[in-house]
């Protein structure tokens, strides 16, 4: 039962989050620092998921075959090719590496 005390509480949290986000005067909403902090915020948060998803095990770091794959993708996005081409290649190059004995 404390398990769905805290998915509760949770999911009200960010129920009263939305909830406020849609009270904010549009005069808070018009300055424009809060358009480019909004980017940044976002930009900062999903680059961290990456990087921890990729090198991250349980509690240890591990520098694996994923971290080829990320940095083969990161060249891809750089060079400017198209989204399903970045994942391909990212993919391949994790594959590649398991394969040559990365774990």
């Amino acid at each position: 039962m404390d398990m769905w005390l805290w998915v509760l509480a949770a999911a009200a949290a960010c129920y009263a989050l939305k909830l406020l986000g849609y009270l904010l005067p549009k005069s808070l909403l018009d300055r424009p620092w809060v358009p480019s902090l909004a980017a940044a915020l976002t930009v900062g948060l999903l680059s961290s998921l990456v990087v921890a998803n990729t090198v991250s095990k349980g509690q240890g770091l591990v520098l694996d075959s994923r971290l080829l794959g990320l940095g083969a993708a990161a060249v891809a996005l750089k060079l400017k090719a198209p989204y399903i081409v970045v994942v391909i290649v990212g993919g391949a190059a994790t594959a590649a590496g398991r394969s040559a004995g990365l774990p």
